[in-house]
């Protein structure tokens, strides 16, 4: 039978009232706002400048080419995110997707790992700041000593920098949500003018041909190094989601959210990737050692000059802050999501949103607080710093395989009736979907999540405790998550899930949610 269009579109709001929520947080964002969501998460200049030192000293140039091979598997699964975001216009989309999939008990335990995964991202984007102030001025440098990030000094001021920060951030995510969307899109903007003068200014002082890209050059084995040279773009090329995330503040969310999740994810990995090459061709050395140390940094300030480098350090820092902002901006929707439902602690203080401001203050503080605990460990140890960067990447690599992997049952099983084309948004317009091609672009992307969770999180005593050798870092990422199954587990058992959860996860499978 002919699928038509509904006749009396609904609206936004209406719309989502047929998954059974009100209309609280402040429907203003538009598609730029959307997009810049999702591309401030990634944030290229953050992540980039934080990791490429990293990723360097492992993989030598060559590391360069484990970006395209991680663009790609992210692009599967965005774009299995893509459908789902169209037919679920809901805040928490990795919870409300997940639990809509499967069962409620697995939908929350995706959202438990996916919130306490964003706020250790918070604290690891706080901590980029190290990366890049001192390099500016050494009076950023508020504890003295050496600035680099492995260093005790380093370590400790960077938790400093990430605190101060965070103030900010917490700030702006309790003031209004027009004021985040506007400090997002001049922030992406700025970001996006600066990466591109980055890329261009690089490449007009190559020092080297492209042919260095194929040079390992880093530690151990070319196979193990470029594994774990892989991990600066596993790190940068996530929360591409947060466009699903905010759906409930943006407009015509069921064609915006699919569009700005894939073109986000597109604009930040060819921007990255470029960055990458860019600076390894403009490197003046790639064996003096300060590459695999202090990073694009170096390059900039070296090849482009004291003043000119210094300016586009300046753009990073501007990134950096936009970056931590909108990654507590996307928790704070998560964790307002599960408490709308009764499925969290002090789920009514949680849920609580400002009719005036449209911003539910109470995650967003709870979210502050918990990054900065996180930031504490620096002060312990300059090995906290990498531990806390893999964590971060394996909870959400996980809590996006409890997405994808429900997805491919249901796809398999026959039941992901949202997956045939024929949908509709509140305006007429098709939905996104990927029609015959989302079984295997599915099955791809589920692999693609799983192989890279064990990748990251193999306890490599020479990448996670290469100083002391100590075993709690070199286990970190596996005992944190441990600590977190474990901790939901607990509460899951002293607390019965409430009524608000079991609904949720009453919601048919494959359900388009038009009225």
């Amino acid at each position: 039978m002919a699928v038509t269009a509904p006749s009396s579109p609904p609206t936004d709001e209406s719309a989502l009232q047929t998954f059974g929520y009100r209309q609280e947080l402040h429907r203003s964002m538009g598609r730029y706002a959307s997009f810049a969501a999702g591309f401030s998460f990634i944030s290229v200049l953050t992540t980039v400048f934080q990791f490429f030192a990293f990723g360097y000293a492992f993989g030598g140039p060559a590391f360069f080419w484990t970006w395209p091979v991680v663009l790609a598997g992210q692009i599967l699964v965005a774009l299995c995110f893509a459908e789902l975001a169209a037919r679920y216009p809901i805040s928490g989309s990795i919870y409300q997707w997940s639990t809509r999939l499967s069962t409620a008990t697995f939908g929350w335990f995706a959202g438990w790992i996916m919130i306490l995964g964003q706020i250790v991202v918070i604290a690891a984007a706080a901590l980029a700041l190290q990366m890049v102030l001192p390099a500016i001025w050494p009076g950023f440098q508020l504890v003295g000593g050496d600035p680099a990030p492995t260093t005790a000094t380093g370590a400790a001021n960077a938790a400093i920098l990430g605190l101060i920060l965070l103030a900010l951030t917490t700030t702006v995510n309790v003031v209004d949500n027009r004021v985040l969307a506007r400090i997002n899109s001049i922030g992406v903007t700025a970001e996006i003018v600066g990466a591109i003068l980055i890329v261009v200014l690089l490449l007009t002082h190559a020092e080297h041909g492209p042919g260095i890209t194929f040079s390992t050059g880093g530690q151990g084995g070319a196979i193990g190094a470029l594994l774990v040279g892989s991990f600066t773009a596993a790190y940068v090329l996530i929360g591409f989601d947060s466009a699903g995330e905010l759906s409930e503040e943006t407009r015509s969310p069921r064609l915006v959210a699919p569009r700005t999740i894939l073109t986000a994810l597109t604009a930040a990995g060819v921007l990255g990737g470029l960055i990458l090459f860019a600076g390894l061709l403009a490197a003046p050395s790639l064996t003096d050692g300060r590459l695999a140390s202090e990073g694009l940094s170096y390059v900039l300030t070296s090849s482009l000059g004291d003043w000119v480098g210094k300016l586009l350090l300046a753009d990073v820092v501007l990134a950096i802050t936009v970056a931590t902002m909108a990654i507590q901006t996307a928790a704070t929707r998560m964790l307002f999501s599960m408490a709308r439902d009764g499925a969290m602690p002090l789920s009514g203080a949680l849920s609580r949103v400002s009719p005036r401001t449209g911003m539910p203050a109470g995650p967003a503080l709870v979210t502050g607080v918990g990054a900065a605990a996180i930031l504490l460990l620096n002060f312990a140890s300059p090995e906290a710093f990498l531990a806390i960067g893999t964590t971060c990447i394996v909870l959400l690599y996980l809590a996006y395989a409890m997405v994808t992997g429900p997805l491919l049952l249901q796809r398999l099983r026959g039941g992901w009736r949202g997956g045939a084309p024929g949908g509709f948004a509140e305006d007429g317009s098709r939905l996104f979907s990927m029609g015959r091609w989302g079984l295997p672009v599915n099955a791809l992307a589920f692999c693609y999540g799983l192989a890279m969770m064990v990748n990251l999180a193999w306890p490599r005593t020479e990448v996670y405790a290469p100083i002391t050798g100590h075993w709690f870092f070199q286990w970190f990422t596996l005992l944190f998550l441990a600590a977190v199954v474990a901790l939901g587990a607990l509460y899951r058992r002293l607390r019965r899930p409430a009524a608000g959860l079991a609904r949720v996860g009453q919601i048919p499978v494959g359900n388009t949610g038009q009225a």
